[in-house]
């Protein structure tokens, strides 16, 4: 009796340890999972910002990084609140804020990136001081990116804009002063590009601009962007402090992600906290 019983406290012990064991494996394979990180972003500058200047440095702190690209701005929010993504990168804060509120998410802004800023393109004039008196301009025609137009023409001295204003959605109307009594042609967006060839002056996006090929330094002006304009790095509010967020975090805040923003990003804008 005392054979079988030391022969059932061997086995016995043999079974803790095999399970011990698979635990340790289980335990080791949910820390290689934890590294790795899915970031979704629009196509063009902004994957390619991910490609470029922020995946290499998440993948020499060990994680295995995948880059999903977008074509709409509405499914990228969506795939994030599903947690398909662990992060997103196309959007400014106006537009992440009004895009929560109106699908009941809850999401935040990690880090503010560097932002292609919007600006005035002609074929006709070389630079500012020979746009001539009358001289027509085609402006977005959605209201956000109309008071962008319209503070970009106010810093270059064309206009004046009612100092009462609230300068994220000032308009036509609040035009006080029009010194070269430019003709505004509101029209979508996504066609300013190409209104260049048939007005005096566009005023287009940074995506859109570097979508038609454009050099962001080739513009007569380039808009002094407000912070609620720039683009940033995008996270479920429940995610904010987790290990992924702080190193994707310090990924952007990084003199690597700086010096490819330098080198291969020319004409963005940089956010504040770079400055």
């Amino acid at each position: 009796m005392k054979k079988i019983a030391l022969l059932l406290l061997i086995i016995l012990s043999f079974g803790i340890l095999a399970a011990c064991g698979n635990n340790g494996e289980k335990a080791s394979e949910g820390k290689k999972e934890d590294k790795n990180v899915t970031i979704g972003a629009t196509s063009g500058p902004y994957a390619d910002m991910v490609n470029k200047a922020i995946k290499p440095i998440l993948e020499k702190k060990g994680y295995k990084v995948k880059v999903v690209e977008f074509s709409d701005y509405i499914q990228p929010n969506l795939a994030l609140s599903k947690g398909d993504l662990d992060a997103n990168l196309f959007q400014h804060k106006i537009y992440m804020e009004n895009f929560a509120k109106e699908h009941k998410l809850e999401l935040s802004e990690l880090i503010v990136v560097p932002t292609a800023p919007m600006g005035i393109y002609s074929k006709k004039f070389k630079k500012l001081d020979d746009i001539t008196e009358g001289a027509s301009i085609a402006i977005p025609n959605d209201p956000t990116n109309a008071a962008r137009a319209f503070l970009i023409l106010q810093d270059a001295g064309f206009i004046k804009l009612d100092p009462n204003a609230n300068p994220l959605t000032v308009s036509e109307k609040d035009v006080t002063e029009n010194k070269k009594n430019l003709k505004f042609e509101p029209i979508e967006a996504a066609q300013l590009p190409r209104a260049v060839d048939s007005v005096d002056l566009s005023a287009v996006p940074g995506n859109f601009a570097l979508a038609a090929k454009f050099n962001l330094l080739d513009a007569l002006q380039l808009e002094n962007m407000p912070e609620q304009y720039r683009n940033r790095v995008v996270v479920n509010t429940k995610d904010l402090n987790t290990q992924v967020a702080k190193d994707i975090k310090a990924a952007v805040e990084s003199e690597e992600f700086e010096k490819v923003i330098d080198d291969q990003f020319k004409g963005f804008g940089k956010p504040d906290w770079m400055k």
